[in-house]
């Protein structure tokens, strides 16, 4: 979570991952209980939709930990050849 200059990273956990460590990661992040966020985002489905939403776009633009790059980052990088 920390990097080499003492600055807080946030990604996707693979210790304690239900789906896709979304929760977790956000949890360890925030120093929180996993299942609050995870509760959250419940919640927001239940209520709207918007947490289904939030999650997906939380999958998509939050690295996995040990990755060094988020999926939609790694697609723009693989469409521009670089």
């Amino acid at each position: 979570m920390n990097t080499s200059n003492g600055t807080k990273r946030l990604y996707r956990r693979r210790e304690g991952r239900v789906v896709a460590g979304v929760c977790a990661g956000l949890a360890a992040y925030f120093g929180v209980d996993a299942n609050l966020i995870r509760l959250a985002f419940a919640v927001l489905a239940i209520f709207g939709g918007s947490g289904v939403l939030a999650y997906l776009i939380a999958w998509a633009v939050i690295p996995e930990e040990g990755e060094g790059a988020s999926i939609v980052e790694t697609l723009v990088t693989k469409r521009r050849g670089i």
